[in-house]
């Protein structure tokens, strides 16, 4: 919108973006798919939250790929409150998912928001615990799902979605009507990272899902804490290599307390979302067909960083950034953590 003036303009220029990047052709969706979808997300009860609204998350608007809209259900005065993410295995262990509720309820109870996936085991826990603490008034608890904000996954925790929409807050990237897909998975879990001042494993396994929200909140720049287990449980041994790693070791609240609480309120500030940070941005000229080529001639399948792209090609951040946004809406480019792309 920054570049085109208003949201018409940069949609009718869309299609002469995609073909001048050399990406396959592209429909953009008709008025009647878009005020259906509008239909299904206020029949689930949920609204629109985009990354210009001031209730949009903070620290969420800091990542490098922050999602520009999400849909959510819920108290959104839940996401002023300084957030901690609690992580962990789908088959934990009763004794992780009890000392996880109480975990979190401690955390409600000091007034920070538990932000977690509504996947069984400890995410499962870790909502109960916060929701627990509040009786019947709000729960200072998030859900960030990987489906639509009108599925429910997995379906034993229909009940606990619903009370969450009710009294807690749910949040959703993907469009209505979803259903949760493998891929979906580690890009829910950025949002998991992204919200909070920090994210808490409780129980992990090596190569889990869980250990990419740590890795996601570490290069996010927040802190990572993560809860010591026997070496004899493999539900452990992700948790006992992330404190190996430099991680916090957990024991209690306490722990979690002393590490954020000094940073709570000055990394909750409203702080310029991306679309603030784009509008105020000087106009950038559009790049020439052999400038687009320069540029693509040092892109390849191994992922390379914006900074290194700046340096080798000599032009300005503003234009490198327009060059790859028009790549990647032709699909021909693939974005990943730490600001990194690649060619497809």
């Amino acid at each position: 919108m920054a570049r085109f003036g208003n949201a018409q303009a940069a949609i009718e220029a869309l299609p002469d973006l995609v073909q001048r990047a050399g990406g396959r052709a592209i429909r953009i969706a008709t008025v009647a798919q878009v005020t259906a979808e509008v239909a299904r997300v206020e029949a689930a009860g949920a609204r629109y939250l985009f990354a210009d609204d001031d209730r949009y998350p903070a620290l969420l608007g800091h990542i490098d790929n922050a999602p520009p809209v999400l849909t959510v259900r819920g108290d959104l005065a839940l996401l002023q409150r300084p957030s901690i993410a609690m992580v962990g295995a789908r088959n934990a262990s009763a004794a992780a998912c009890r000392f996880a509720r109480q975990i979190a309820g401690e955390l409600a109870e000091a007034g920070y928001l538990v932000v977690s996936g509504l996947a069984r085991g400890i995410d499962t826990a870790a909502h109960q615990g916060a929701l627990r603490i509040a009786g019947t008034g709000p729960g200072s608890t998030a859900g960030v799902i990987a489906s639509g904000i009108d599925i429910s996954y997995p379906p034993e925790n229909h009940a606990l979605q619903a009370e969450m929409g009710a009294r807690a807050l749910v949040i959703a990237e993907q469009p209505p009507g979803t259903e949760p897909l493998a891929r979906h998975f580690p890009y829910r879990n950025r949002i998991i990272a992204g919200m909070a001042l920090g994210t808490l494993v409780v129980e992990a396994a090596p190569r889990s899902g869980s250990l990419i929200t740590a890795r996601l909140a570490a290069e996010a720049g927040r802190d990572v804490m993560a809860i010591p287990g026997s070496p004899l449980d493999s539900r452990s041994r992700g948790c006992n290599e992330l404190i190996r790693g430099g991680a916090t070791l957990v024991q209690s609240v306490a722990d979690i307390l002393e590490l954020v609480e000094p940073f709570a309120g000055s990394r909750t500030q409203k702080v310029a979302t991306p679309t603030n940070l784009y509008a105020a941005a000087a106009p950038v000229a559009e790049p020439d067909d052999q400038t687009r080529a320069d540029l693509i001639s040092l892109l390849s399948p191994s992922p390379v960083g914006m900074d290194e792209l700046v340096r080798q090609s000599g032009l300005e951040s503003g234009a490198v950034q327009m060059i790859l946004l028009d790549l990647e809406l032709g699909g021909l480019i693939e974005r990943h953590a730490a600001g990194k792309v690649s060619l497809i």
